[in-house]
């Protein structure tokens, strides 16, 4: 059986909570019965006592993190039901003590006795303490806290970036502790803002107050007819049972919001935190309990209250303190353990165990991890750790960042498996600046050389950023020299860095269309450390490995026809052609290269000896040194034209050639005639 759509949706607690949002909102509007005034009167008290309980329970403030919006709600809901009951005190205040309902005649009956007078006393009480005590203070608390919370925010998310950076937690727990700061920041806003609903519910209880006296008195002597005495005594009785009804409510939501906001530093429930710091000192009970004996003893002060507190206090002193001597502190406990349990031998593992890739840092670089204006260097390496996975296909293991006392305070030091790769050294507070021609650099500074490419630069001092961009010089600052400086050295070491490991996970994390290929050919015709060995090869020439499937097709083709890597690895470059081709193609979509002559050709061939794994070059030092020498030159004559072409030969060779250019110059690509995309552009610049 299916319920009626209507009361389904009301059901709903999305639903429910609007449809009740927009009763309370129809109170001030529309007449109420004084039946559903008792209900709605009793429901707000106790939703008022819901809201101090929680506060009371709550392990941290962001647990009551909606406090804000039941703020708001339960003052709306008080406003409208004074509105209501005002209007049923002036209606029919005249007709006795239940005219606006049994719960304001049992208030204005049991806690005032019947005595106006009494009530107003009682009412203004409440209102000053709930008003100028409370209200005021938990409000100064609350835009304290927000503004702090707001300031420690960069310093808190510098920290997150830090030891995310250092490896020292994961990105989901970076995430979560974000978020956290994020929801910390909301809340203190909010609650800044929320104590004024507080506020203001005071002064319109005030109001509604003096309003519904002065406007009782009018009615009930002008219009109903009844002497002063008796419309003030009914009209005032009724008026501050109303406001008592409200108030006392208000006061609880007051206390409520005063102890979320003044929790911010507290952990645990109120009564585990209040106690265990209020009786953690033995000596300040006895303190107490002696000062209060003392009093006791003097004239005129009962001796009973004061004794009998004094007898607690003292008693409590003794516990805690005899407690404290049996039970020694956790520092004590901990020294005992240490010296008790034999001292444990550090395992071997732990010592050989190595940072992948460290950056150290001089303790005057130790703000650019955590600099409030400007690019954080964490957040660039964070960047470079995306932007190398999406080029190379590779995934860069984290960056440990440390301080290094002893470096200099601006020098760094770059280290891959704990070995030094690089050194450079930055000015903090400064930018480098750089002629794209190597002229010499017309401004005020101090001479350097980039750490990078030993390029002539030049530091100068920030507020000549401007002057140096207009001159077309290259402005970089300190981070971008480090990370520029970092992302060099791992292309270099990129190979180094793919371990046997980082290839299982590459291999274990391509698509599921794909793990039929690699089933195929492993382990049947190759083993992980062969897939390897090509990667680092081709990653060792700054080639991607990003198109992994076509890589493992290229495997699969050659293993059967042989298990030399080096020929393995030159089927595969084949099979990237286009990508090879379109990595070396300048602005104009052309590869500038430089042949070999049939003379160098035909001497390379001649010099290799051996077969497959053994294959070598033996070309005799005079060739060699020749060779070097027409590279040198060729290379140079085309750098000062603005050309840095690759160097073309045939693919027997291009191997040993590649090898001997390893050591002369590196960044110069060597293609074979099988790596040239059939629809690539290519202009000959030269020949060797």
């Amino acid at each position: 059986m299916m319920a009626h759509p209507v009361l389904a949706a009301v059901l709903r607690p999305d639903i429910g909570l609007a449809v009740g949002v927009v009763l309370i909102l129809s109170i001030m509007l529309v007449p109420i019965p004084t039946l559903l005034i008792d209900v709605m009167l009793a429901f707000s008290f106790t939703l008022s006592v819901l809201i101090l309980m929680t506060s009371l329970f709550i392990q941290k403030p962001l647990d009551f993190s909606s406090f804000p919006t039941i703020l708001l709600i339960s003052t709306i809901l008080r406003i409208a039901l004074n509105v209501a009951t005002t209007k049923l005190v002036l209606a029919h205040g005249h007709e006795g003590p239940s005219a606006a309902g049994h719960v304001i005649e049992a208030f204005g009956g049991f806690l005032m006795g019947g005595n106006y007078v009494i009530g107003l006393i009682v009412f203004f009480i409440l209102i000053t303490i709930n008003f100028i005590v409370i209200t005021k203070g938990s409000g100064r608390i609350a835009e304290v806290s927000a503004r702090f919370t707001l300031d420690a925010i960069p310093g808190k998310q510098m920290a997150i970036d830090a030891d995310l950076s250092a490896g020292m937690i994961t990105e989901d727990q970076a995430r979560k502790r974000r978020q956290e700061l994020e929801d910390e920041s909301t809340f203190f806003g909010a609650m800044d803002g929320a104590s004024k609903f507080v506020r203001g519910d005071a002064i319109a209880g005030l109001l509604v107050t003096f309003i519904n006296i002065v406007g009782g008195m009018i009615i009930g002597i002008a219009q109903q007819g009844l002497g002063f005495a008796e419309a003030a005594k009914s009209y005032t009785l009724l008026t501050v049972g109303d406001g008592l009804v409200s108030q006392i409510p208000a006061l609880l939501v007051s206390t409520a919001a005063g102890l979320v906001i003044t929790k911010a530093g507290v952990r645990g429930s109120v009564d585990k935190a209040l106690f265990a710091q209020l009786g953690g000192y033995p000596q300040a009970l006895g303190m107490s309990s002696f000062l209060t004996g003392f009093m006791a003893l003097l004239p005129g002060l009962p001796f009973l209250p004061f004794a009998l507190l004094a007898g607690i206090t003292g008693y409590a002193a003794y516990k805690l303190g005899r407690n404290a001597r049996a039970t020694p502190s956790p520092e004590a406990q901990a020294q005992e353990l240490a010296a008790a349990a034999p001292v444990a031998e550090e395992p071997i593992s732990s010592i050989l165990s190595m940072d992948t890739i460290r950056l150290e840092l001089g303790y005057g670089l130790l703000g650019l991890v955590n600099v409030a204006n400007g690019p954080k260097l964490t957040d660039q390496i964070k960047t470079l750790r995306k932007q190398l996975a999406g080029e190379m296909g590779f995934v860069l293991p984290s960056v440990r960042i440390q301080d290094n006392l002893q470096l200099g305070a601006n020098d760094y030091c770059i280290k891959i498996k704990e070995l030094v790769a690089g050194r450079g050294s930055v000015r903090p507070g400064m930018v480098m600046v750089m002629d794209p021609q190597g002229q010499k650099i017309a401004l005020a500074g101090e001479e350097t050389t980039e750490p990078t490419f030993g390029l002539p630069a030049m530091w100068v001092l920030e507020n000549l950023r401007e002057e140096a961009q207009f001159r077309g010089y290259t402005v970089v600052d300190c981070t971008t020299v480090i990370t520029t400086h970092l992302t060099e050295l791992i292309k270099d070491y990129m190979a180094e860095l793919l371990s046997y490991s980082e290839t299982q996970k590459l291999l274990d994390e391509l698509d599921k269309d794909h793990q039929k290929l690699i089933g195929d050919i492993i382990p049947g015709q190759i083993q992980v450390g062969g897939v390897q060995r090509v990667l680092q090869n081709l990653v060792g020439e700054r080639v991607s490995i990003r198109d992994l499937p076509t890589i493992l097709e290229g495997v699969a083709e050659v293993c059967g026809q042989t298990r030399n890597i080096r020929t393995i690895t030159e089927h595969v470059r084949m099979r990237l052609a286009r990508q090879i081709s379109e990595a070396y193609s300048n602005e104009e979509g052309v590869i500038p290269i430089l042949t070999l002559s049939p003379d160098w050709e035909q001497t390379f061939a001649d010099s290799l000896i051996g077969q497959g794994e053994e294959r070598q070059l033996a070309l005799a030092p005079s060739k060699l040194q020749q060779f070097i020498a027409d590279v040198r030159s060729a290379l140079e004559h085309q750098a000062m034209l603005g050309v840095s072409p690759c160097l073309l030969t045939g693919p027997q060779i291009r191997p040993f050639v590649r090898q001997i250019m390893e050591r002369v110059r590196p960044q110069t690509a060597v293609l074979s005639q099988n790596e040239i995309y059939l629809r690539a552009r290519i202009k000959t610049v030269g020949q060797i």
